[in-house]
């Protein structure tokens, strides 16, 4: 995340799993066009009904969706976000709710009476829409707002909701995920389908934006939040406010605020990136030897894929336990036992930094249309991890990717091909299951052996560089790769990305399949820790 699990390979047993700016010369791709809402209206005289018999004639209000395959329910459509503005005020308690102000500004793309917002989890207090307050209530997971005047195609809107945002989990059947409690705070895990549990919005990851957040701690709290600090400003009772904004688009499910008694440590990245690093302040000191790799790790991903994709980049270490890491943008989050813990070896630990930051090119910067195209996030994630790993002193990438050859057809089963999952079951992590990691770094290697290093080098490059900061599915990296290659390799990829079984090895047709029930390693990325490494 990806909810992104400890590698089982690392393990005794594994524990229970859930687990833009464009290249030179390139055009900025298009927003993907969503399906427009269109409400009908009954055309009648203005005298001849009064307003009450209008009002009863208009549709009830109903959750909506996009329609995505796994998450039907997320995003809504007929407009189009551009920015969101997060107020946030924070009493230092973190199991009380914070009082919050998201102020949206989008675009219409449809004629609409009424439009639906994903929130749910937090009291709404009031709405308006363009300096007009506008009547709302709640549909499962939606906030439904009908503003006071009907709006046309193209029509900028700018929505205020005055709400409070929750850190408390939610009841038994509500979803998981949102705010995350630290020992000394709160953090943010939205993937995959839970920003809307902290902030109303656009909760897919098709319709990203530009962010910012204002936020009010007391003081001794330190906020931090995706992309740079814009500016700090003294508030009612000592507090402080906290200002951060990006300057690149973001999906909501990365959308990440820290607060907590943090140290902020900063050091210099490549062609002067600025790294900043959010640690517990008493632990600066121990985990400072894993920190200062980072810029070293970034070069490594900037030779294989290209400049680093964002304004500022660092890792947040959290005094809490997830079970796993996630790559919000420009600062990804990390369990502090992921470094702490000596039963992790220290090139584990490394593959797994660079996991989250390869996800900075690979599901941030180039984000999935829908979320079937997760495998080209955690495939390209776990590619690099693997490619690190063995550089450190871990198993080697041919090794690892047979082992996943071998169980790749039990993975199919469990949790459909590659580029089909199957719908989430209990949670919404079980999406990311074993075939969507080393399952999709197969896919990648098998790539690698039919087009050769240097054209799958070129195909990584181009991905990366023609879909910065936009989305893209997997169609079109089918079609980008074919270009590379200079041939359709259409043919080539289907089985391997929707096949119900796993296609031959090119360059090794010595490597076999086991059969479906046979006790399978699982993928080595997704698992909890709960017993001492084993390392194979």
């Amino acid at each position: 995340m990806d909810l992104e699990r400890i590698p089982a390979n690392t393990l005794a047993r594994p524990g229970p799993g859930a687990d833009a700016e464009h290249a030179a010369g390139g055009a900025a791709p298009p927003r993907p066009r969503r399906r427009a809402r269109r409400t009908a209206r009954v055309l009648v005289p203005v005298f001849a009904v009064c307003l009450a018999l209008m009002a009863a004639a208009a549709p009830t209000p109903a959750p909506q969706g996009i329609g995505d395959r796994l998450f039907p329910a997320l995003g809504n459509p007929g407009y189009d976000v551009l920015a969101y503005d997060l107020s946030l005020t924070y009493d230092g308690d973190n199991r009380a709710p914070l009082e919050a102000v998201t102020r949206i500004t989008a675009r219409a793309e449809a004629p609409l009476d009424r439009f639906n917002l994903d929130f749910s989890h937090g009291k709404v207090h009031s709405v308006t829409v363009n300096g007009r307050a506008a009547r709302h209530t709640g549909a499962g997971q939606d906030l439904v707002v009908t503003p006071e005047k009907h709006v046309r195609p193209g029509e900028r809107l700018r929505i205020v909701v005055r709400h409070t945002s929750d850190p408390r989990p939610p009841a038994a059947g509500q979803g998981e995920g949102g705010w995350v409690r630290t020992k000394d705070g709160l953090a943010m895990a939205n993937q995959a389908d839970a920003a809307h549990r902290v902030f109303p919005g656009n909760d897919h990851p098709s319709d990203k934006a530009d962010f910012t957040f204002r936020v009010t701690a007391p003081r001794g709290v330190t906020v931090v939040a995706n992309g740079l600090l814009a500016g700090r400003a003294e508030a009612a009772g000592g507090a402080t406010t906290w200002t951060y904004r990006t300057l690149h688009p973001m999906a909501t499910e990365l959308a990440q605020v820290s607060l907590g008694r943090s140290a902020v440590l900063r050091r210099p990245g490549p062609h002067g990136l600025p790294i900043r690093d959010v640690v517990p302040a008493a632990d600066r000191e121990r985990l400072e030897p894993w920190l200062r790799g980072t810029p070293a790790q970034l070069r490594w991903m900037e030779k294989r894929v290209g400049t680093f994709p964002f304004e500022t980049y660092g890792v947040l270490v959290a005094d809490t336990n997830t079970g796993f890491e996630l790559e919000t943008q420009t600062l990804s989050l990390f369990e502090r036992r992921l470094f702490t813990d000596s039963r992790y070896p220290d090139w584990y630990v490394d593959s797994v930094l660079v996991h989250e930051m390869a996800h900075q090119w690979f599901g941030d910067s180039v984000s999935p249309r829908t979320w079937s195209d997760l495998w080209l996030n955690e495939g390209h994630a776990t590619w690099y991890e693997s490619l690190y790993g063995e550089e450190r002193g871990g198993p080697s990438l041919e090794r690892r990717m047979r082992e996943a050859y071998s169980a790749s057809d039990a993975w199919r089963a469990e949790g459909g091909p590659p580029a089909r999952p199957k719908a989430p079951g209990n949670g919404k992590i079980s999406i990311f299951r074993p075939v969507v990691y080393d399952g999709s770094a197969l896919v990648l290697y098998a790539l690698r052996q039919e087009v050769g290093t240097d054209a799958f080098a070129r195909i990584e490059r181009r991905w990366v560089a023609e879909h910065r900061d936009g989305t893209a599915d997997t169609a079109a990296f089918v079609r980008l790769a074919s270009d590379v290659a200079g041939r359709d390799l259409g043919a080539f990829l289907h089985p391997w990305l929707y096949g119900a079984k796993t296609p031959p090895m090119p360059g090794h047709p010595d490597w076999t399949v086991d059969a479906p029930g046979t006790e399978q390693p699982r993928s080595p990325t997704p698992h909890r820790l709960t017993e001492p490494p084993r390392i194979r």
